[in-house]
């Protein structure tokens, strides 16, 4: 009889903790729907709908035709898209690995325990929290040939620096610094996250058998941080395929350099919002989701090769 009444009540408890849960899941999928929907329209509804676009011959106030794969063809044979590519290329080969370089070195120097450790976080941390446009002011100013600053401290060494932005052979190099400056205080919260993580006891236990700090950096903090460095390599990557604000506001239209600087979402820019050809500018745009597809498929393949996860 015992026996039975433990089983009845084990039941209902049991029936309790179902009826329970259920309702958890139910408010769970209640929270996120605004989110989902959101995601849904503005994202997966509008990709399609780009999709749909770069098939067809769209103009400045919406009609469009049917063309196929017209624009496509297009694409293969367009010089200025395979110049843009080039200019992309070479931004994301420079700016990518001396962001994520720096922002590792600058995340260790500020895992340390020294004397106003949060003034210099804040510090390093400003430029991703300040809008493009008021860096771009600033950094014009920086680079102008004439008056700027960097200019007027390389005069004082005895060196005539060029017009930065205004020539074509130091336009993207300008704008990778300026790139680069930008996006280190980002980079280095995640990374000071990851490095925090790391336990104390190894690198106790590597000084104790006499390894260097150096030889603690590339051989324990690297190692552990290799999961977060993977993640913001993706980021940084899917950032830099998509620059436009930097060059669209540092560099003229008129500038001899921007041929030299103008990236493919530049292009697709211009074609969609000063020529009116949306639907080539839809297949540019899908042009830019392949490629950032590609690689970010390649680099969670090689993930394998040098990510190290506990």
């Amino acid at each position: 009889m015992d026996s039975q009444a433990v089983n009845i009540k084990n039941s209902k408890s049991k029936k309790k903790i179902s009826n329970r849960r259920k309702n958890d899941i139910k408010w769970a999928y209640i929270l996120i729907l605004p989110t989902v929907l959101g995601i849904t329209i503005f994202y997966v509804g509008a990709f399609f709908q780009n999709l749909f676009y770069s098939f067809t011959d769209m103009g400045a106030f919406g009609k469009w035709s049917w063309i196929g794969i017209d624009n496509y063809k297009r694409l293969i044979f367009d010089p200025e898209v395979r110049q843009t590519l080039i200019n992309t290329l070479k931004y994301t080969i420079f700016s990518v690995p001396c962001t994520i370089i720096v922002a590792i070195v600058v995340a260790a120097l500020l895992n340390s325990k020294i004397k106003g450790i949060g003034i210099y976080r804040t510090l390093f941390f400003l430029p991703a929290v300040t809008m493009p446009a008021a860096i771009a002011m600033v950094w014009k100013w920086l680079y102008n040939g004439q008056f700027g600053l960097v200019n007027s401290l390389l005069a004082k060494i005895g060196i005539n620096g060029p017009a930065w932005i205004a020539d074509p052979r130091f336009a993207l190099p300008a704008i990778v610094v300026v790139s680069v400056w930008m996006s280190i205080g980002f980079n280095m919260v995640i990374l000071l996250a990851g490095l925090q993580g790391i336990p104390q006891s190894y690198y106790e236990a590597a000084s104790i058998d006499g390894a260097t700090p150096i030889q603690q950096f590339f051989k324990i903090t690297i190692p552990l941080l290799s999961p977060t460095i993977f993640f913001i390599s993706i980021m940084a990557l899917i950032k830099a395929f998509q620059t436009f604000d930097l060059i669209y506001l540092m560099i003229g239209k008129s500038s001899v350099a921007m041929d030299k600087t103008r990236t493919i979402v530049y292009l697709f820019y211009k074609y969609a919002f000063e020529w009116y050809e949306k639907g080539y500018a839809a297949a540019i745009a899908v042009l830019i989701f392949i490629i950032i597809m590609i690689v970010t498929i390649i680099q969670l393949r090689l993930q394998k090769k040098w990510v190290h996860y506990e």
